[in-house]
């Protein structure tokens, strides 16, 4: 696969989604199930890599682009990262302007609501290959909760998912997929 026809994959993919995970399916569709770039478990692990560090959520694509093609993939991800928010600069300055119009807010809200589909797509094949045994759904259902009634910060609750993932490795509770 060429430089370009990567970066114009993973550019349909951070351009079509609004938000970071949100192109998981789009990108996952292209390198996973029709061309066979990437496997699954590739992918998941540059979903992983970007979730454990600090940074934009959407720089997973950057890990795609180097599993896929090494550093001119990384380098193809980060232009299909960045490329998008470059362009939505000068989009936003016209919208801002006009954002009281009832079709410009109509376009957001869709916007916002197509975000918000994608993200449960995404989520969906993630959980699939995470969630192998009781204990990883019991961390999952757990991490959840938790997001969802408190104001616990996030980098809390993986940091406590990953210590008791960890002691559940230790104690034989984790089935690991080979």
């Amino acid at each position: 696969m060429s430089f370009i026809e990567l970066y114009l994959i993973l550019l349909k993919g951070t351009a079509t989604a609004f938000a970071g995970l949100a192109s998981l399916p789009v990108i996952q569709d292209a390198l996973v199930t029709h061309r066979h770039i990437l496997t699954a478990e590739q992918l998941n692990e540059a979903v992983v890599i970007t979730r454990s560090t600090p940074g934009p959520v959407g720089l997973w694509v950057v890990s795609a682009g180097y599993f896929a093609a090494g550093v001119p993939g990384a380098i193809a991800g980060w232009l299909a990262m960045i490329t998008p928010a470059l362009l939505i600069i000068p989009t936003v300055h016209f919208a801002g302007e006009r954002i009281e119009h009832p079709r410009v807010r109509s376009v957001l809200q869709t916007v916002v609501i197509a975000s918000a589909g994608l993200l449960l797509a995404a989520a969906i094949p993630l959980g699939r290959e995470a969630l192998t045994d009781p204990a990883t759904i019991i961390i999952a259902i757990a991490a959840l909760v938790l997001l969802l009634t408190t104001k616990v910060e996030v980098a809390w609750v993986i940091l406590g998912a990953a210590v008791i993932a960890t002691a559940a490795d230790a104690a034989g509770l984790v089935h690991h997929l080979t």
